[in-house]
């Protein structure tokens, strides 16, 4: 087995670096393709920046969503009433055309009454509750009036009366003026 192992003694050609030798066309067709890529790079814009001003929050304008219209608790509640007040009266004016149908009477005005009866009459109805509540309402609201009588000597006492209050454990001394 004989290796070969380098002579330390021995020294190794250094290029000499005043020596320029051309590098062959491939190598250089590849250099000045990536030089191109990399100007090219350099002068593609890698971000972009929208410089228009960002709307105030709170004045978009609605979009109206689906399903029902937005609207108070309390007239989403009589709306509920109104409507179902609307599909109760079906059935009894039906019930009504049937009986003036089968009576013989079939005559078109006397179906329309017939129909429109119910709902002729729940409106007044539904008016008069509603008055007859927000009188309610008021006489609740109004402030309750006080009716005093006094027989004899009535005296008004319109002293003021100062109070100080002091120490760890309060103790209250009303004093009135003399």
């Amino acid at each position: 087995m004989n290796a070969s192992l380098p002579d330390p003694t021995q020294t190794t050609a250094l290029p000499d670096p005043t020596q320029t030798t051309a590098p062959a066309p491939a190598i250089n067709d590849q250099a000045q393709r990536l030089i191109a890529a990399v100007e090219d790079a350099m002068t593609t814009p890698t971000r972009f920046r929208d410089e228009t001003p960002v709307p105030a929050i709170g004045n978009a304008l609605p979009i109206a969503q689906p399903g029902r219209t937005p609207m108070s608790q309390r007239a989403t509640d009589a709306s509920a009433l109104i409507l179902s007040a609307g599909v109760a009266s079906i059935p009894l004016g039906g019930a009504t055309a049937l009986v003036i149908y089968v009576l013989g009477n079939a005559d078109p005005v006397a179906l329309a009454v017939g129909a429109g009866a119910p709902i002729g009459l729940a409106v007044p109805i539904f008016a008069l509750t509603r008055l007859v509540r927000r009188a309610k309402e008021v006489v609740q609201a109004a402030p309750p009036v006080i009716h005093q009588h006094y027989s004899g000597t009535v005296v008004q006492d319109q002293r003021t009366v100062n109070t100080n209050t002091r120490g760890v454990w309060a103790h209250t001394r009303n004093q009135l003026p003399k």
